[in-house]
């Protein structure tokens, strides 16, 4: 398979937040909150490989804003966590830099200047009253 940065980074990160999830359960106790933690941390890699196998090009955005939101609630459970004393500093800065550089990334992929038009064609295609003034704007010039 070819080397893809965001698949690799993407996938790295999620097995940091397996491991990160263990020491949180086994070591501090805590369960509700590593479990967000583990399931919007593994989901970023989730939908970057959903994005890879995408069956459209607005299909490859719409899973890739998914992964971005999936890294800013990853963030928001880091946070939270650190802040209440269950993650040591050096695990958090860790953790919360990889998640950072994952979201640059990704939005530099979403906001690339090919993909913003994609972006705009997924919205009016998923907006029942949007795609209906599209098709009658383009029927109107078809006559």
């Amino acid at each position: 398979m070819k080397d893809n940065l965001v698949r690799d980074k993407s996938y790295a990160f999620a097995s940091r937040i397996v491991k990160a999830y263990k020491y949180l359960t086994a070591e501090k106790r805590e369960f509700i909150m590593a479990k967000q933690l583990l399931r919007c941390g593994t989901s970023i890699g989730a939908n970057v490989e959903e994005a890879l196998a995408g069956v459209s090009r607005p299909d490859f955005v719409h899973k890739l804003t998914i992964s971005a939101k999936e890294c800013r609630e990853t963030s928001y459970w880091l946070r939270l966590l650190h802040d209440n004393d269950y993650l040591p500093d050096p695990l958090f800065d860790s953790l919360h830099d990889q998640n950072a550089e994952l979201l640059r990334i990704l939005t530099s992929i979403i906001l690339n200047p090919s993909c913003r038009v994609l972006k705009l064609e997924l919205v009016i295609s998923s907006s029942p009253q949007l795609g209906f003034l599209t098709a009658q704007n383009k029927r109107g010039k078809d006559e």
